[in-house]
This record gives structure tokens, sequence and C-alpha cells, in this order.
């Protein structure tokens, strides 16, 4: 079976900077997976790398078999491949429906505005209530909702969610990883970077340890979960 996405021996950086040596994964389609690791280990940089926003500068990316490391970071998206990126990054000004029109602005997606933008309501009922409210005097929790749904418009197969429980209370993060559960049965696959791994082992189905760029550990969720090196260095547990 063809992954849906798969990196192999994926380098990329910044500048003359490396941020990444030869990582390799893979995304089936319905899993959700995990990247977990400390600050500054690449999380955010991989990301960046998938959605085509950094070059990769050595190794293979391919979505659903097709190799499209020389394609332009706005053509990502009509790959299906949508992207929440860490911090929201919604247009404040605008309102809540405006800014999850702007996710549906592919040509693909412009048909089907309506019924994305009902999916997207009945998921988060409070965007409905808010629909008319400027995105940004909402809570950080309500504008996560919003930046998840606005990448959701697009239809796409493969949902990005870059530290969508940072900055947030921790009441707040705990609705952010149900969240993460109910897209999950709607069907979607979805990989996620996340440092809160204790939450986040608990709603996926599988998860790579990243550090200093490289792959250091994966396997099932539970199994990391219960591993005495990651119970030691991350969730301080001896």
């Amino acid at each position: 079976m063809t992954a849906m996405l798969r990196l192999d021996n994926i380098s990329a950086g910044y500048g003359s900077f490396q941020a990444l040596f030869d990582v390799s994964l893979t995304v089936d389609a319905g899993e959700a997976i995990a990247v977990i690791g400390p600050n500054g280990a690449g999380k955010t940089t991989l990301l960046r790398a998938i959605s085509k926003l950094i070059p990769v500068t050595q190794g293979d990316l391919s979505m659903e078999g097709v190799r499209y490391n020389d394609i332009a970071a706005h053509e990502v998206i009509s790959m299906g491949i949508a992207q929440v990126p860490e911090g929201r990054r919604l247009f404040p000004r605008l309102s809540v429906e405006e800014n999850l029109r702007m996710g549906a602005f592919i040509p693909a997606a412009r048909g089907h505005f309506d019924e994305r933008l009902e999916f997207v309501y009945s998921l988060f009922p409070r965007m409905k209530e808010r629909r008319l409210q400027l995105a940004g005097t909402m809570s950080g929790g309500e504008q996560q909702m919003c930046a998840i749904g606005r990448a959701l418009m697009s239809g796409p197969k493969l949902l990005l969610l870059d530290e969508p429980s940072a900055g947030l209370a921790p009441v707040i993060v705990q609705s952010i990883f149900e969240l993460v559960k109910r897209i999950r049965a709607e069907g979607y696959t979805v990989l996620i970077v996340e440092q809160n791994i204790q939450q986040v082992l608990k709603v996926v189905d599988r998860a790579y340890l990243l550090e200093t760029g490289r792959i250091r550990m994966s396997g099932p969720a539970a199994e990391l979960l219960a591993s005495d090196e990651i119970r030691r260095a991350y969730l301080g547990i001896a």
C-alpha cells in the first residue's frame, strides 16, 4: 500500500544552517501521527519542509506516491496538504467567516464552500456563534479552532498541525486534543507536531521522536508513552 505521505532521507535547513538530517517517516491514510521532541529539535522545520515553505536539500517528499520536491509552496494545498501554522496566523481584522473563506480559496474548494462551511460549523459550533466576530478579538482557544477550521475548508487529505496546544491554558489544551480525536474520527489523516508529549501520545496511533534534527525513536504511541527513556527525559517520571 502506498503511504499517503512519505519522507525519504530528508535534509533541510535555513541557509547554511542544517536543521534536519536524513529524516524518514510515513503517514498512511486514516492515521494520526505525532512528531514529538524538545524545543529546537526541528519539528516546525519538518512541517515547513513538508509544506515546501523551505527547500529540501536532500531526499524525497512524496504524496500518494507522487514526488513533489519541485513544486511551489502554493501548489502544495492542491495536492491535499493543509497546514495549521504555529501561532495560528489568522487575519485578526477579518471576521471568523472571512477567515474560513480564505481557507477555501483554491478552485477545487470554492464550489464546495457552503458544505465545507456547514461541516466546520458542525465541528465547531462556537465558530458559528462567533462567525461575524473579528478573529483577533477571540480567546486563544477559539482562535485555534478557527485556524483548524480554516485549514479544513480546503477539504484536505492530510492535515498538518504545528504545536496546536502552544500558549493555551491547560483546560483549553484538553479541548484541543479532544478536537484532534474528533477530526480523526471524521476520517482525516493528521500529522501533529507537539511538545505536550503526554497528551498527544493519547490521541495518535504512532509517533516519531525528533531530537537535534534526527529521528531517534518511532513506534506505536502507547509504546513510546511507556518508554522509560521518554518518561525520564520528557515526562519527568523516574
